[in-house]
């Protein structure tokens, strides 16, 4: 039997490639030659045709930039999101055309994102974009390794390419890098922070997650923790607040010198924002399954337990070690409440904060199904709804020819591989409350 093992573990991991290469090739070919032009196609059927697709995204970062930079315009004029939307659809959006989108492609970020950015505003958009997507893919190979580093997990070559394979053709990435999204940047830079912190280079860590509040409401938890977590040892930990603190006065102070008003004009962005974007996973959930009347009341209750449950959380583990399981599975639980309580319900992008979950459970999975029946039915419920798309992509593509094109194009079968999108953060918060409920000394680690 012990001979076998390796035989084994060969033919498994080799398996393991070799679906994950066509898992892969299907979430690429769904993606960008099925669900891309069928979206393209549905918008020019309601009047409006995307001049911008691939960059769309990035698009109000560059034009805001450039215009403010050059122009010397205000970043949050209403001018402004006027070229936005021109440069994006030919035209200004009007909200009262149901058939244009409620997402006005406002320039909602903190204006230091437009110093931070503005040597992109140099180049032409058509370059700019393709840079930064390159670079922007590199960032998610470099979030999975230091994900995996960070959790010390032990893989082979072969397991270690079947998990980049699958994090660089999962949906969350596959969108956020055709719209060259910068929460795919917030998330390597939040990996990056939390291995630095890991390494001793507490300043590096600090000045590493000041950056990310480029898109502040994913990293607020996270950023929370460590701020908590930095003044139970100041002597120790202090550097990560100076780095943090010491960057943000820098960023907001560059900021303040070139546009003195441009927190208030933020604030009504980010406050006009909420209301025609959609809301948290959570409120979404709620208001399919109970309805509008009783959806708002238990939205707050759920999301205030939430955020409750993630204060309580980050205080009873600011003692641990930035190496050990406490802090790491603290960590994973918050920015797995982040995903259902405050993002926006279709920034599915901005789920690849999930991946230090995803792998943390992947870790633990035999300690759950060890721990009772519910965490036993959890589990493959859980890999189902992550593993879902590809499976699904895969089927779609290989059942096309012997589906009648009206069956096909209906969104019930055409939006299969996309159906878990909105699922997955709920079962990896859920697997995550189960996996601190098996052992609660082992997560409460002291440094």
């Amino acid at each position: 039997m012990t001979t076998s093992r390796p035989g084994t573990r060969s033919f498994a991991s080799t398996l393991a490639l070799g679906l994950a290469l066509i898992g892969a090739a299907s979430m690429l070919y769904y993606e960008f030659g099925l669900l891309i032009p069928r979206a393209s196609e549905v918008s020019a059927a309601n009047g409006l045709k995307f001049r911008i697709g691939f960059g769309g995204d990035f698009y109000p970062v560059w034009m805001t930039s450039r215009e403010c930079l050059i122009g010397h315009h205000a970043p949050y004029s209403s001018e402004i999101t006027q070229e936005i939307q021109i440069g994006l659809f030919g035209r200004p959006l009007d909200v009262r055309r149901s058939t244009d989108p409620a997402d006005l492609r406002m320039f909602a970020h903190p204006a230091f994102t437009i110093l931070l950015f503005w040597p992109m505003a140099e180049l032409p958009f058509t370059a700019s974009r393709v840079v930064l997507a390159i670079m922007l893919a590199s960032m998610t190979f470099a979030s999975v390794l230091f994900s995996i580093r960070a959790l010390s997990c032990r893989l082979s070559r072969t397991w270690l390419v079947c998990i980049l394979l699958l994090a660089i053709t999962s949906y969350p990435a596959l969108e956020g890098l055709y719209a060259v999204q910068l929460g795919i940047l917030v998330s390597f830079l939040l990996a990056f922070s939390v291995v630095a912190m890991q390494r001793g280079r507490l300043l590096l860590a600090g000045t590493l997650m000041a950056l990310s509040t480029i898109k502040p409401q994913v990293t607020v938890f996270a950023i929370f923790y460590f701020i908590i977590w930095s003044l139970y040892d100041w002597r120790r930990r202090g550097l990560f607040l100076i780095g943090l603190f010491s960057t943000l006065l820098v960023l907001s102070g560059a900021s303040f010198a070139v546009w003195p008003h441009w927190t208030q004009s933020w604030t009504h962005t980010v406050l006009a924002y909420r209301h025609y974007s959609r809301p948290p996973l959570v409120t979404e959930v709620l208001t399919s399954s109970l309805g509008p009347q009783w959806a708002s009341p238990a939205t707050f209750i759920l999301t205030a337990a939430a955020i409750i449950a993630a204060i309580v959380l980050a205080w009873r583990n600011r003692a641990a070690a930035s190496s050990s399981y406490a802090f790491c599975i603290t960590l994973s639980l918050l920015l797995a409440i982040t995903t259902i309580t405050i993002l926006a319900g279709q920034a599915v992008y901005d789920h690849l904060i999930l991946l230090p979950g995803i792998l943390l459970l992947a870790r633990s999975w035999r300690e759950l199904c060890n721990a009772g029946t519910v965490p036993r039915i959890l589990v493959p419920l859980g890999a189902l709804v992550l593993f879902w798309p590809w499976i699904s992509a895969f089927a779609l593509i290989i059942l096309r020819p012997l589906i009648a094109p009206a069956i096909f194009d209906s969104t019930p079968v055409f939006a299969l591989p996309i159906r878990t999108a909105a699922s997955l953060p709920f079962a990896v918060l859920a697997l995550l409350a189960w996996l601190v409920r098996v052992n609660p000394a082992r997560h409460q680690e002291a440094a």
